[in-house]
């Protein structure tokens, strides 16, 4: 995607003011290389199952300016669990539901296993590129006292497989604030049979 701006349009990509053209690529490339702003306003260049767009954040949007905070659990330790990862032979792949209605694929590298409430209880989780673990779950307060499903993100586990596994750092996903994300549902599994009342619950107001 070419961007063109003259010195009085006061762009700027990378922190560098644009007075000319640049090519601007998709997120998933380097940060420079997909990000321009402009009046406070940032745009990032998105290609998602092979069409183009640009997301516009604009902090004096009217949503933005509506939004009261997020409602969170105050820390507790009690919801700080030692856990582990068991990775799988392979990596899996399922279909999931996500929050435009659409059926897609889901990668999972293995089970993260834990205590909570005195039962044993694990969630697929996938492996990112840094190693560290994505959860998308949900528990016995999703779509009543917290959003429908939320995130995690532990640790990368250590050598024995051993990781902390801390809900009162459960987030909201993206699609909890604006409806032209596209999150995940949880995989099958990764409901928890139990109230998880920690970490990120909603937007306040929703």
């Amino acid at each position: 995607m070419v961007l063109g701006a003259g010195a009085e349009d006061a762009v700027t990509v990378d922190g560098k003011p644009l007075i000319g053209t640049v090519r601007l690529t998709a997120d998933h490339g380097p940060i420079h290389e997909s990000r321009a702003e402009s009046a406070g306003r940032r745009l990032v260049v998105l290609r998602r199952e092979g069409e183009w767009a640009v997301r516009d954040f604009d902090p004096e949007s009217e949503a933005r300016r509506a939004f009261r905070g997020i409602e969170a659990t105050p820390y507790d330790e009690k919801w700080v669990r030692p856990g582990v990862f068991r990775p799988y032979r392979e990596d899996r792949h399922v279909r999931v539901a996500n929050a435009d209605g659409r059926e897609r694929g889901l990668g999972l590298s293995g089970e993260l296993v834990f205590d909570l409430n005195g039962a044993e209880h694990g969630l697929q989780v996938a492996v990112e590129d840094d190693g560290t673990l994505w959860a998308v779950f949900a528990d016995a307060t999703s779509g009543r006292d917290s959003y429908r499903f939320r995130f995690l993100r532990p640790a990368a586990p250590a050598a024995d497989g051993s990781v902390t596994v801390d809900f009162n750092r459960a987030l909201l996903p993206p699609c909890a604030f604006a409806a032209h994300f596209i999150c995940p549902f949880p995989p099958p599994g990764n409901t928890l049979d139990t109230a998880v009342a920690a970490g990120e619950r909603r937007v306040a107001g929703a």
